[in-house]
């Protein structure tokens, strides 16, 4: 439970947040009347108001459904309310499918850092690591790895290692290897959205290469919540008994399946500009850095290989944080919003926090220019502290 300190740093970073210019505004920062008010002027645009709410499913969500099946050139998809809980099902579809249990994945992939063990504890599977690197694993890594697997699990793009990805050759690679193995492979495709310009390729043809994806509809939808798993009708139909078994058999999901349609409407074709901008952003940080004489920093990646990346700087995360506010309170620009201490596991070397910069409509307004100037604002605020 939050500390009454705590609650009140939120509530001031919020109020700071709101009132500056950023890169990137979610509707989370809404308050719950402008997030309603606003999914009542909008749904109309992608679905019948007049239409009969759903009632465990059909409805707005088949049609959300049957939307995301043919964005991904898969079969059949089905829509879960949380991703962690598609993900594990469509791992243990798999694992039953295949007979085998052991999952192999990277060391800093979701259900590896924020499912608390749910795959051994819930599912009863095994995970493997192919390799520890800040990357997905190649060919040669997955080919040679000594223990058995039966599902190979990549998550595109591994947000813990700055949102990174593999070129579109070392992917298909990987697969390959995977293949000859006899092991199925799925896509945590949580940001699957923002890859193609990156691989050049449409999210289908992605997906194609897997025999399953689950795919977000918040992270970079925009959507109130909630995920779908896609893949062949089969293992679709077998997923649906395992929503139901895991408690995911909600009465009624119309305004999440609403705001995801609204989603894939509006934000998923603006995704290949934020990308692009995300460079511009990211380049200026660093020269903006440089300039004021940080003593030491990253970028990570650079260029980005999507419309996020991380940022490195060596300074503690309490005092990092104090500093975004303070430029948000006193400036009006909200450059950095929340930073992160190292720990293991995340290849930060000690003393380094971390901060996730996105890049979306709000920061298509930003010049490069405009990101050095933040940038000197807030080291002018850090100093301050670290004096």
């Amino acid at each position: 439970m939050a500390t009454t300190d705590e609650q009140e740093r939120r509530r001031r970073g919020l109020t700071a947040w709101r009132g500056s210019k950023v890169l990137a505004r979610t509707s989370a920062d809404r308050t719950v009347g402008e997030r309603l008010s606003a999914l009542a002027a909008d749904a109309s645009s992608v679905h019948d108001p007049d239409d009969w709410t759903d009632v465990y499913g059909g409805g707005v969500v088949a049609d959300l459904e049957r939307r995301v099946a043919g964005l991904l050139g898969m079969e059949a998809a089905a829509f879960f309310p949380t991703g962690t809980m598609a993900q594990q099902v469509a791992l243990r579809c798999w694992a039953g499918r295949t007979g085998d249990a052991t999952v192999a994945l990277h060391p800093l992939s979701h259900p590896e850092l924020h499912e608390n063990g749910a795959l051994g504890a819930v599912s009863g599977l095994r995970t493997v690591r192919p390799t520890s690197e800040p990357r997905l694993p190649d060919a040669d890594e997955v080919r040679g790895f000594p223990e058995p697997f039966g599902t190979l699990m990549l998550e595109l793009p591994l947000r813990d290692a700055g949102f990174v990805l593999p070129s579109w050759e070392e992917l298909t690679a990987v697969v390959e290897a995977a293949r000859e193995r006899d092991a199925v492979v799925h896509l945590d495709g949580a940001r699957l959205w923002e890859c193609g310009p990156h691989f050049g390729r449409e999210p289908a043809e992605i997906a194609a290469l897997a025999d399953s994806v689950y795919v977000s509809f918040y992270k970079s939808l925009d959507g109130l919540s909630g995920a779908a798993l896609a893949g062949p009708e089969t293992l679709v139909e077998e997923a649906r008994v395992w929503r139901h078994r895991y408690g995911g058999q909600v009465f009624q999901q119309f305004p999440t399946a609403l705001s995801a349609l609204l989603g894939l409407e509006r934000e998923l074709p603006r995704l290949p500009s934020y990308v692009a901008h995300a460079k511009v952003v990211a380049g200026a940080l660093a020269e903006g850095l440089a300039a004021a004489g940080t003593p030491w920093f990253r970028v990570r990646p650079e260029p980005p290989h999507t419309h996020q990346f991380q940022v490195w700087l060596p300074y503690g995360a309490e005092v990092l944080d104090e500093a975004s506010v303070r430029q948000a309170e006193e400036t009006g620009v909200a450059l950095f919003r929340r930073w992160y201490p190292g720990a293991a596991g995340t290849g930060l070397p000690p003393g380094i926090s971390f901060t996730e910069v996105t890049v979306a409509a709000d920061g298509l307004e930003w010049t490069a220019r405009d990101v050095r100037e933040a940038v000197a604002g807030f080291v002018r605020c850090l100093g301050q502290l670290v004096r």
